[in-house]
């Protein structure tokens, strides 16, 4: 029976390395198309990974005024698109609601670092008093979520998650509670990123988690494959519109799917490194399924975190291996990151959209590159082709640098 106290999802804007819109990701994203490239945004000579799955094409001014636009610096407006993005999708018109009843959660895990890096380097080499009066304004983690409140023109609850890569769950977790809290109607919650700089690109080298397939960019990224040796960095926004059930039947709304339990945990034993057993990764899983009322056993496929380094994929395999036991090795996981790459505190938002449409659209995608097979990752990873298979619900996975983990319990509407 349908509860109308659901947080249903009616609105979906993606914008990444394989589209600029929710259709176009889908797409590709079934298609298996990779999204990595040599980097573009930057002088790469001397680096030790030049690739990278940036967003071909983006030009802002396709969504919003380029008055507004200018205003922005690249994070907020993938952020700002994106929602305009979703909003169109779910028909929303936000004249018609109290305009403190509408909020946004829109996190980033880094904020905008172009700025940042060209304003030091403006102090470093002219000294002081000379930098942008508006530098810290655009580059702070939070902007994403002002300009979109700006943009559209609403004044309810506004803020950022911020929790590394599982920042893009997390944001969406908070924006379920606002609804569940009756602080708003209506939420536009997601995740953003754009830190495909010298800055981050050189310092992710150097923790040595970045892939160096240099030469063959399309296959660099491979998620629970033997071979994998680093992620490809991303970039890239996900945004939903999240309604309770009864607000969104009221309106006419089209309803994707049901967001049914979220799980956070911690696993609080390194700043970088996950925890190898898998512990609190595999409870963070128990608890959405609890909260969303389900078994272990009515999951029918997870979207996985999967980033291709050696040490997350192995741990979050055990993870699986720790909730679903033998089932484990014929439950569907893949992994989104191994075509638009990993694109951090955005991921986790990106992912759950491509979640909702694998389950609206009854296709799995796959995780491509798939060439060797793991003996430590034993898991049915969708190779490389989508697979038609309609599942009723599904869990996303976020796990983050600080051990802050997040999984998401989705459910198909009926």
């Amino acid at each position: 029976m349908k509860n109308p106290d659901d947080i249903v999802v009616t609105g979906i804007g993606t914008i990444t390395a394989i589209g600029l819109n929710k259709d176009e990701f889908w797409k590709n994203l079934t298609a298996g198309v990779s999204g990595a490239d040599q980097i573009k945004a930057f002088d790469t000579e001397g680096f030790k990974s030049t690739i990278a799955c940036e967003v071909k094409g983006f030009k802002a001014s396709d969504y919003i005024e380029k008055k507004s636009a200018r205003k922005m610096t690249r994070f907020s407006q993938l952020a700002v698109c994106a929602a305009v993005e979703a909003v169109k999708d779910a028909a929303l018109d936000f004249s018609t609601i109290e305009p403190e009843r509408a909020g946004c959660v829109i996190g980033s895990a880094a904020g905008d670092y172009e700025v940042l890096e060209k304003q030091f380097a403006i102090l470093a080499e002219r000294g002081p008093g000379r930098g942008n009066p508006l530098a810290v304004p655009k580059i702070i983690p939070n902007m994403a979520a002002g300009n979109v409140a700006i943009e559209l023109g609403i004044h309810g609850p506004n803020f950022a998650a911020l929790s590394a890569c599982a920042t893009g769950v997390h944001s969406i977790a908070m924006a379920m509670n606002m609804l569940q809290l009756g602080q708003a109607d209506v939420m536009v919650a997601g995740g953003t990123e754009s830190t495909i700089t010298p800055l981050v690109v050189d310092s992710y080298a150097c923790m040595k988690v970045l892939s160096q397939r240099n030469d063959d960019p399309l296959t660099a990224s491979r998620p629970f494959d033997k071979d994998r040796d680093g992620f490809v960095i991303g970039e890239g926004s996900g945004v939903l519109i999240l309604e309770k059930r009864s607000h969104a039947e009221k309106r006419g709304a089209r309803i994707y799917a049901v967001l049914g339990g979220i799980g956070m945990t911690a696993d609080a034993s390194s700043i970088a490194a996950p925890d190898v057993e898998g512990t609190w990764a595999s409870k963070a899983m128990e608890i959405a399924i609890r909260e969303a009322g389900l078994t272990p056993g009515q999951i029918g496929y997870i979207n996985a975190h999967g980033t291709s380094t050696q040490a997350n994929d192995k741990t979050e395999t055990r993870a699986i291996y720790n909730l679903f036991g033998e089932r484990a090795a014929k439950l569907p996981v893949s992994s989104n990151k191994s075509m638009i790459g990993h694109t951090l505190g955005a991921s986790g938002a990106i992912e759950t959209a491509a979640t909702i449409l694998s389950l609206q659209k009854g296709i799995l995608p796959p995780t491509i590159n798939q060439i060797t097979p793991d003996p430590e990752c034993q898991l049915d990873t969708i190779p490389n082709h989508a697979r038609e298979v309609k599942v009723q619900a599904a869990l996303t996975n976020s796990f983050g640098f600080g051990g802050q983990n997040a999984s998401l319990a989705i459910i198909a509407e009926e």
